[in-house]
């Protein structure tokens, strides 16, 4: 699978989708539209999960806040689509409990209330029934929380993954099914004619060469990007998206020092507060904070940083400093825009997903999450078949198994990887020297790096320390420790010289100094 340059596709297939985002939306969409047995395109400016799609809390959930402000269809909706992605995603979906500390007695009627209801809502598809827990056996369960006025907690369980892997194993599934993805390339211009949009101008971001493609239906999944595509299509479009942040920080295990993860329910600002383990550390977030621009990386501000730590800080026996932090990334949602004037709030910004026809042969679809990523999909699918006037053909996700996907439970850190770990193991066993461990902190080898850059589509060391091995998302550090070593892997795989090499070292540490949190404050 290694990167299908453009030249290989003929300008003279007339596709029946093209996909613009190689996000959770637009790798859904290609999934679907590529199973039903549509000729299915796929462009991505960077790499695949690159925004906000590598960025997420790491749950599949329901959406327990979304039961507070009473919206059932959309936690039921979402509570089905959670138990189909652990059916047919099981390598990288597992499920995890959940602990809602409660320091009243009110809280305790509260939220098993609430929580019970979200177990029914489930249905068949419900991962556990939720319980009470008194102080004693809270502690004990996890012993970093704080137990100063603890009455007990409860427990819940959701979904718990590795967002970018799922996105590349996606990646993979579509083209299995017959489609074609191209990563680093970057829609420059829409084709039209007259009022129609018939295809799309693309540049390769790698190789510098343009290309022209033909589709009967354009689909526009480029998250806060969108009103970029549609200001191509007409510039005098009003924006439909407003970029929020989500800010996460990355601190060692030790604070909470549990397999179960903690759900701080109501914050200062009257949001939640995740603190969930993930890769043998703790990610704790996440902020919602409106932005005016977006951009490929965005940088945490420095109160929401403070945000983070101080509502953490007041959950934790031992409260979380500024040097704790291992890494902090941020993710941009796209959140409809107000229509009527500025508003800073983003709780009232539409959460859910907008599917719209933007114009002749052009579908816009923003917003959602993970979770639902299938039902947007199909959702948008549909739509696009009915727009294009393309014959109809009944969705075939629900119950199509992605690619990795296993019941077989492999005890160790190569089980992310599903039924490919086997071929990992193979590389090792052909080369032995492979074997050895990338960092003295994780238990990722030197064979996952030749992995991914053959079977996986990764192209740089960003790739592969960012999404494919997640190490610059739990130690910035260790990251930059390991991309001489990564560079060197890669340039072989790629027949690359020194000065790429050099060229993505440098580059990679620059990226990487945005997620050390000293450096990263204004």
């Amino acid at each position: 699978m290694k990167r299908l340059h453009a030249h290989h596709l003929s300008d003279h297939i007339n596709w029946d989708f093209i996909i613009i985002g190689g996000g959770a939306t637009g790798l859904g969409i290609a999934l679907d539209a590529a199973s039903r047995g549509f000729k299915t395109l796929l462009v991505e400016q960077s790499d695949f999960a690159k925004g906000t799609s590598s960025r997420s809390t790491k749950l599949v959930h329901g959406g327990v806040r979304y039961l507070a402000q009473g919206d059932i269809g959309l936690v039921k909706h979402a509570l089905k689509e959670r138990g189909l992605l652990q059916q047919n995603a099981k390598h990288l979906v597992n499920k995890e409990e959940f602990l809602i500390p409660c320091y009243n007695w009110f809280s305790v009627v509260k939220y098993l209330t609430g929580l019970t209801l979200y177990d029914w809502l489930a249905g068949k598809y419900s991962f556990g029934k939720s319980k009470f827990f008194s102080k004693k056996t809270t502690l004990s369960m996890m012993p970093g929380i704080k137990a100063q006025g603890l009455k007990g907690s409860i427990r819940y369980y959701d979904g718990k993954f590795d967002d970018a892997r799922l996105a590349v194993n996606i990646a993979q599934t579509a083209i299995e099914n017959g489609a074609s993805l191209l990563n680093y390339t970057k829609v420059k211009g829409l084709l039209k004619s007259g009022d129609m949009v018939t295809g799309i101008e693309t540049l390769d971001m790698i190789t510098g060469s343009t290309a022209k493609y033909n589709g009967k239906i354009v689909i526009n999944a480029t998250g806060v990007f969108v009103d970029d595509i549609l200001q191509m299509n007409n510039p005098a479009t009003k924006k439909m998206v407003r970029p929020s942040q989500g800010v996460h920080v990355v601190l060692s295990k030790s604070f909470l020092n549990s397999e179960s993860a903690l759900m701080i329910p109501k914050t200062a600002d009257g949001r939640v507060l995740f603190a969930v383990p993930w890769h043998e550390h703790l990610l704790v977030g996440t902020t919602d904070t409106p932005l005016n621009e977006h951009s490929l990386e965005p940088r945490a501000l420095k109160e929401e940083v403070d945000f983070i730590m101080g509502t953490a800080a007041g959950y934790f026996n031992r409260k979380p400093l500024a040097e704790d932090i291992l890494s902090v990334f941020s993710g941009l949602r796209p959140l409809a825009a107000p229509a009527n004037g500025d508003t800073n709030s983003t709780k009232e910004i539409s959460r859910d997903h907008k599917l719209i026809v933007s114009a002749k042969g052009l579908i816009t679809i923003t917003g959602g999450k993970w979770t639902t990523y299938r039902l947007m999909a199909e959702e948008t699918v549909d739509l696009a078949i009915a727009h294009a006037g393309l014959k109809p053909k009944a969705c075939l996700t629900q119950n199509l198994s992605i690619h990795g996907n296993t019941t077989i439970k492999e005890d160790s850190h190569l089980a992310i990887y599903g039924t490919d770990c086997n071929n990992i193991r193979a590389l090792i066993k052909e080369n032995p020297g492979l074997g050895k461990p990338l960092h003295p902190s994780f238990p990722f080898v030197e064979a996952e790096v030749v992995w991914s850059a053959r079977n996986e589509m990764a192209e740089t060391v960003e790739d592969i320390l960012s999404r494919r091995l997640r190490i610059l998302f739990i130690d910035a550090q260790a990251a930059k420790d390991v991309a001489p070593k990564v560079a060197s892997l890669l340039s072989k795989e790629l027949s690359a010289d020194e000065k790429w090499e050099a060229d993505q070292i440098e580059t990679f540490n620059q990226l990487a100094d945005g997620y050390l949190y000293h450096q990263s404050t204004p």
